[in-house]
């Protein structure tokens, strides 16, 4: 539970003030003694002062006099001193019994001695001071108990592909809240063990750990423990920020004094438990059993709770989605110290550390869905206003995803400087709408803009599609002839990309070349309220200007709204309504949310629909899309170029899914002649034809066993190379991660362009001791490892690049290392 001071029954916060009264009324009565010593000490140092500048002027006063005074003096000094002679009278108001202050010597010796006691009594008082106000101050500051609790209505997001594999978490877990009846006594005996040992002992601030604390700190050379009880962690964690200085620690004692005095120790436990960070966004022990072992707290075994208590430390660096090992070598610390406090048994603690732990979630969000999942919360939070932690089932294909990634990235890579392309976007839906893949730019982390959905570019002659539909529907056939000619509408002359005219063509050709004179004229004649109305029909919600330009795409639209439009084409009806949720779950047996069946919409006229779909395969077939052509299958689609080369599209239909794509700068600055039939259309051909081989159940390259802890040596003996029948079998030495040396004879890996330095040294330990099997020739080998190919694990691991002449399976796997951003494909976070 969380502490709330007077909201608790039976206090209205009396005692309180009262305590805070009596601690401020003995805060200023030590302020005002410290300060009556510090002046009496001033005023005494202030008179000693005038004293020695008076004897110091009488030295100068003699220093004056001549050379032989001073000399007689002398003389007159080492003389035998007599008793002066009695006085003829007696002074009146002077009694016999007082000498002179100045010639006695006796008054003046304790004087010598009294700066020294009045400078040690400055040097004591004056911190002593200082530091009762910045004590009285930091507690005229102290806020309540429970200021800064965590928000109740947070909620977290774990989203599922369409398989029902998790691959993805968004915001903070907040889980279950336990109570004392539902604490679990081995994740309470792990927490004291491991943060506050004396934590049943104390009264909220520990001397000893303190002391040990700085201590170790001294003589470790820096911050390695930290001193604060578990009393003082839940009071930060619930009243204060997180700031580390000298204030924030003493209001912190002051809260833990006032925890221990108005809850149990029970309490003050379950309420750390429950409030406490575990990371990757877990609150509170519950919600971290949840996001790590796919159960609740009430569950957990002994390594799991071992596991969660040493998280608390620094939940950033080991949480076990991003760091296992860290993770799992502070759990076998947290059960060591519970055999210390005598919690569990020695034997206890070894059968833990042998367990085996696994995880119930993905350990890192893969980079480039972020552009997805920032849609999903979107559509989450459209889509029910539940509380609590959900689970969301995607329209997610994540092989599609990664291939999506991987091919935009290579094609971006390699030509993308050269042609000035800065930026790109993808977007692959199914005919129903469920979006199966998309990216939303070049790299997530370097920018959040999604140009999938948000970005709004003129689509150039990709618009042509709601022309020749308005054209077909008013009477126009594929067949229909009209002359490429200069055309002028009111001040308006469009011209071709060439800027030539090909004389009469009939529609098919015109618009599978995309001639800009034929759409023009076909705007006329259909006019711009029949053109505007087939883009609502299909989707297009953005404004729509009724200017004649609009029939060459002058409209500022976006990929995902386009590439909608194209897919009510292919489907049975329109407009087709682009989703990615199937179902949302909470904690209760119903859903929150299921998907309802599509309702029917209105269907496009038959001939019209076949005379478009003729028209588009006859882009790809014989116009500006020949680079989207994929062997073996019908593909039809269209490009798109606008003015001056600053956007270039291409959407593209085959039988299982709408691809859209699109290039061009952020900035807007012109690419290097870039049109959709170029960059744009070969990303959509790389991308379908390795998305049939998905799409067909065959499966993807598997993670890279080379990234695993390799073979132990002892487990595979050392076997004499041998060549039989063309192989090479034997033990490799690594020149390179695409070369590498049986016994002196070099062998290169087919189709793989090798690296050095730490990659070839990760993939010489890998290889240690273990035996490989190659055929082909030295020039072009392919090799094997326990029956997999070995290229291919090195490149799907980032070892090395896939050459330009390399086999399919290795361009695919280096798109899937460059999607997972593995070895070489790494970026700096």
């Amino acid at each position: 539970m969380t502490a709330q001071g007077p909201d608790r029954p039976g206090e209205d916060g009396t005692e309180t003030r009262a305590a805070a009264r009596e601690a401020a009324r003995a805060a200023a009565l030590l302020a005002r003694q410290l300060g009556r010593l510090a002046g009496s000490a001033g005023r005494s140092a202030w008179r000693s002062g005038t004293a020695a500048a008076r004897d110091a002027a009488k030295g100068a006063a003699n220093g004056a006099r001549p050379v032989f005074a001073r000399t007689a003096d002398r003389l007159r000094s080492t003389a035998p001193r007599t008793a002066p002679a009695a006085p003829v009278t007696a002074r009146v108001d002077q009694p016999d019994t007082q000498s002179d202050p100045v010639d006695d010597p006796a008054a003046r010796a304790p004087r010598r001695h009294r700066p020294w006691v009045i400078g040690l009594a400055v040097v004591i008082g004056l911190p002593l001071v200082i530091l009762a106000g910045y004590v009285f101050v930091a507690f005229a500051a102290l806020p309540p108990l429970g200021g800064v609790a965590p928000e109740a209505n947070q909620r977290a997001l774990v989203v599922e592909a369409e398989s029902g594999r998790a691959f993805a978490t968004r915001g903070a877990f907040q889980g279950e809240r336990l109570t004392e009846k539902t604490l679990p006594p081995r994740l309470a005996q792990a927490i004291v063990a491991i943060e506050d040992r004396r934590f049943y002992s104390h009264w909220g601030i520990d001397l000893r750990g303190m002391a040990r604390a700085v201590w170790r700190n001294a003589t470790g050379g820096g911050v390695r423990e930290g001193g604060s009880t578990i009393t003082q962690q839940y009071a930060r964690l619930t009243s204060l920020t997180q700031e580390k200085t000298l204030k924030r620690k003493i209001q912190e004692a002051f809260l833990a004094l006032r925890l221990e005095s108005t809850l149990t120790k029970p309490e003050i436990l379950v309420g750390y438990l429950n409030t406490a960070y575990f990371g990757a966004g877990a609150y509170g022990a519950d919600a971290a059993a949840r996001r790590y072992f796919g159960h609740g707290a009430a569950g957990l075994t002994l390594p799991e709770a071992a596991m969660l208590a040493g998280l608390v430390r620094a939940p950033s660096q080991l949480a076990p989605t991003r760091n296992f090992g860290g993770a799992k070598e502070r759990a076998d610390l947290v059960l060591q110290a519970m055999v210390e406090t005598g919690a569990i048994s020695q034997p206890e603690a070894d059968k833990a550390r042998a367990e085996k732990l696994t995880l119930h979630t993905p350990p890192e969000t893969p980079p480039g869905t972020n552009y997805f999942l920032d849609a999903v919360s979107g559509d989450v939070k459209r889509l029910t206003e539940a509380a609590g932690d959900v689970t969301v089932r995607s329209t997610l294909n994540l092989d599609l995803q990664s291939l999506a990634e991987g091919v935009l990235a290579r094609r971006l890579d390699g030509e993308g400087g050269k042609k000035k392309v800065g930026q790109g976007a993808l977007v692959a839906m199914a005919p129903d709408g469920a979006i199966l893949a998309m990216v939303g730019g070049r790299d997530y982390e370097d920018s959040q803009f999604n140009r999938a959905t948000q970005a709004k570019r003129q689509a150039g002659s990709l618009f042509k599609l709601f022309v020749y539909l308005a054209a077909y529907g008013k009477g126009f056939f594929p067949d229909s002839v009209l002359v490429d000619r200069p055309t002028q509408i009111g001040e308006w002359e469009p011209q071709n990309s060439n800027n030539r005219f090909r004389g009469a063509l009939p529609l098919r050709s015109a618009f599978a070349l995309s001639i800009n004179t034929i759409a023009a004229q076909l705007g006329e004649d259909v006019g711009l309220p029949a053109i505007i109305a087939e883009a609502r029909r299909l989707g297009v919600q953005s404004d729509l200007p009724e200017v004649p330009s609009l029939a060459l795409g002058s409209a500022d639209v976006s990929l995902l709204e386009m590439t909608r439009a194209y897919a009510g084409v292919l489907g049975p009806g329109m407009p087709v309504e682009p989703y990615l949720v199937r179902t949302i779950r909470g904690n209760t047996p119903q859903p929150l949310y299921q998907r309802p069946a599509p309702k029917p919409g209105a269907a496009m006229d038959a001939q019209v629909q076949s005379m478009m779909l003729d028209s588009l395969q006859a882009v790809v077939e014989s116009g500006t899309g020949k680079a989207a052509r994929v062997n073996g299958l019908a593909v039809g689609g269209k490009t798109g170029t606008s003015q001056d080369y600053r956007d270039a599209w291409f959407v593209g239909l085959t039988p299982d899914m709408i691809v859209g794509v699109w290039v061009g700068n952020d900035d807007n600055t012109p690419m290097n002649k870039v049109t959709g039939g170029d960059i744009p259309a070969r990303v959509f051909h790389d991308f379908v034809e390795r998305a049939q081989k998905v799409l067909k159940g065959r499966k993807r390259p598997a993670p890279s066993a080379a990234r695993a802890e390799p073979v132990p040596a002892s487990a595979v003996a050392p076997a004499p190379a041998a060549t039989v029948a063309g192989e090479v079998r034997g033990v490799p030495e690594v020149v390179d991660t695409g070369t590498l040396a049986i016994r002196g004879r070099k062998v290169r890996l087919l189709g793989v362009v090798g690296e050095g330095g730490a990659l070839a040294r990760q993939l010489a330990r890998y290889l240690r001791r273990r035996e490989i099997v190659c055929s082909g020739d030295p020039v072009s080998s392919r090799c094997r490892l326990d029956g997999d190919d070995l290229a291919s694990l090195i490149v799907t691991a980032g070892g090395a690049r896939a050459a330009e002449d390399a086999p399919s399976d290795l361009v695919e796997a280096e798109d899937q290392a460059r999607a997972e951003r593995a070895g070489l494909w790494q970026r700096e976070r």
